[in-house]
């Protein structure tokens, strides 16, 4: 794989990786934040780059610490675009707090959302669809104490304040024992 570094303002740095087996294939590893700020010129790179013909775009967000309303409406255009071009785009191991925001504002629903490289590479291959579309990691109030709280996967676990058993099931629902 090639790679290429792109610093888009101060504040957000996208590195490329190209993958030498799928010409149409592109890893965007962000780094900083996406805000009102840098957004305009996110998307000027990031459009610059489906123009050239990358239509299966892979989103590694995990050095991403924060992302506005503004960016997730980059990351919209994006999906409306290569969608068009009859590709996809992936975003993988979203921070809580960045995946909180796509939780909170709906959007969480409308994108492939997974936390490896693999379960991306296997949406574009078209070998995984829905079931990647998950809702964890699931961030949540603890049903006694209010606490937020994030479940990274479904099971039992305690309330790091109140001690209270909670169980979480496949499907993000939160019951208590």
């Amino acid at each position: 794989m090639s790679q290429d570094m792109v610093v888009i303002k101060d504040s957000l740095r996208m590195q490329i990786e190209k993958d030498n087996g799928d010409s149409s294939m592109i890893i965007l590893n962000l780094k900083g934040f996406l805000d009102t700020y840098n957004s305009a010129d996110f998307q000027r790179e990031v459009n610059k780059l489906i123009e050239g013909g990358y239509i299966k775009i892979l989103f590694n967000c995990s050095e991403l610490n924060y992302v506005s309303s503004t960016g997730i409406g980059a990351f919209t255009s994006f999906l409306k675009t290569v969608k068009m071009k009859k590709g996809d785009l992936v975003l993988s191991f979203l921070q809580p707090k960045v995946f909180e925001v796509f939780q909170l504002l709906g959007f969480s629903k409308f994108f492939n959302i997974t936390n490896s490289l693999d379960e991306a590479k296997q949406i574009f291959s078209g070998q995984k669809t829905e079931e990647v579309r998950t809702v964890f990691p699931k961030i949540f109030k603890c049903p006694i104490c209010k606490k937020n709280l994030k479940a990274s996967k479904s099971g039992r676990f305690r309330c790091s304040e109140c001690k209270t058993i909670l169980n979480v099931d496949n499907d993000g629902h939160v019951f208590l024992g």
